[in-house]
């Protein structure tokens, strides 16, 4: 246990988070600091073909030690942390046989990770938990992911009589600004299949996600003085309060789950000639996604009519549902599910409520389904993470190799 804490801790205590408004990849430079302690830990663990490129996108091989033919199979994380929170200067803390009460993460700003708030904590009473010190995330998105995957092929190279085909390794930089796979050479990698290993509680296991897309509407008023501006004043906040009214009340993140999709209004700014507004569209179903851009489409219309063309809608899609890339090659959901059974976990597949990297592959010619890394309560102060999750992550990949290889 104590190896796979400390792999973890050296993993977490790199500051990578990643920034959108930067157009280089990685769209930080100090992702390059864990990218080259990575690349260098891969080769000295004994995995061969290690490579980092340009921008920072690495891979690796574990070759075959089976004479007859294997697909390639492949593991992917990402090593870029949320930009939503601080992930500067983390310090863990690890909580010893969890008792199920609540924990004081900052004693001096109160800062308590409750287990009658968070009721999942409970389901990890008599575990080691890794948490925050409430002044950072912690980063287990996704580099619980990054650690499962390196112990699991030290673990290989260490146990030879474990038979499995090629696996190959591969660590994005970007991931949570939505760039994870844009510049992931999918020739180069040249894997059949892969899964990512960056889900949350233990046994996920997911190929389905949200559709999704980005909004962002702009307004152009007119500013006439108020004692005379009948007839004559466009005042842009009004109008962007008037369209955020017109969307379905009911349809937003705090009032969803499952397969419900939702409209995510997260930045306006504006005064009486210029207001904006910014929000993303979601939905599982591609034409209740596409229903939802239309939507848009019509208000912004209506309001041009009735304010002479004063308004613009800019609308990029972001990612699609896996599941339609997925289903027809089933049966690598089903060598991850008998993974989980083999060694005692009971699955949980569900929808993911948002994207991955291996959304994005499966479009590029990879089918990618997402496995669980441990992580519980992603991108804040309250995130965690049990020891045990992520020991039992590193079994699952050692047996999806064998599962494959037996094939």
């Amino acid at each position: 246990m104590q190896h796979i804490i400390d792999r973890f801790i050296s993993y977490v205590t790199i500051d990578t988070q990643s920034d959108s408004s930067s157009e280089t990849t990685p769209s930080t430079e100090k992702q390059w600091n864990l990218a080259n302690k990575l690349a260098e830990e891969l080769r000295s663990i004994g995995l061969e073909d290690v490579s980092i490129d340009d921008n920072a996108y690495i891979m690796a091989t574990l070759p075959s030690n089976v004479n007859h033919e294997v697909p390639t199979i492949g593991f992917i994380s990402h090593f870029d942390t949320s930009p939503d929170f601080s992930g500067t200067n983390v310090k863990p803390n690890i909580i010893e046989n969890y008792d199920g009460n609540d924990i004081v993460l900052n004693e001096e700003k109160n800062i308590i990770l409750s287990s009658s708030y968070f009721h999942d904590l409970l389901q990890y009473i008599g575990q080691t938990l890794i948490t925050t010190d409430g002044t950072t995330l912690l980063g287990a998105d996704d580099k619980a992911g990054i650690t499962e995957i390196v112990t699991a092929m030290e673990y290989l190279v260490k146990h030879p009589e474990i038979k499995h085909g090629a696996i190959r390794i591969g660590f994005t930089p970007d991931e949570e600004i939505g760039r994870g796979a844009h510049k992931f050479d999918i020739e180069k990698f040249g894997a059949k299949w892969a899964y990512t290993m960056d889900g949350s509680q233990i046994g996920e296991l997911e190929y389905e996600n949200f559709n999704a897309a980005s909004a962002k509407i702009t307004i152009n008023g007119k500013s006439v003085h108020p004692g005379y501006a009948k007839g004559k004043m466009v005042n842009a906040v009004l109008i962007a309060n008037h369209i955020i009214a017109d969307l379905p009340r009911h349809e937003i993140p705090e009032e969803t789950d499952g397969r419900d999709g939702f409209f995510h209004v997260h930045t306006v700014n504006g005064e009486i000639e210029n207001a904006s507004i910014e929000l993303i569209i979601r939905d599982h179903d591609l034409q209740r996604f596409n229903e939802r851009k239309e939507l848009l489409k019509v208000l912004v219309k209506k309001y041009n009519h009735k304010y002479d063309d004063c308004i613009s809608l800019e609308l990029k899609d972001q990612y699609f549902n896996m599941k339609e890339k997925i289903e027809p090659v089933y049966h690598i959901v089903e060598i991850a599910k008998k993974a989980m059974e083999d060694i005692g976990i009971k699955p949980i597949i569900k929808p993911i409520r948002g994207g991955t990297d291996g959304s994005q592959l499966s479009y590029m010619g990879l089918p990618c389904p997402n496995i669980f890394a441990g992580g519980h309560n992603f991108h804040g102060k309250y995130e965690y993470v049990p020891v045990e999750s992520m020991q039992k992550a590193v079994e699952v990949i050692v047996r999806i190799c064998e599962l494959t290889a037996h094939q």
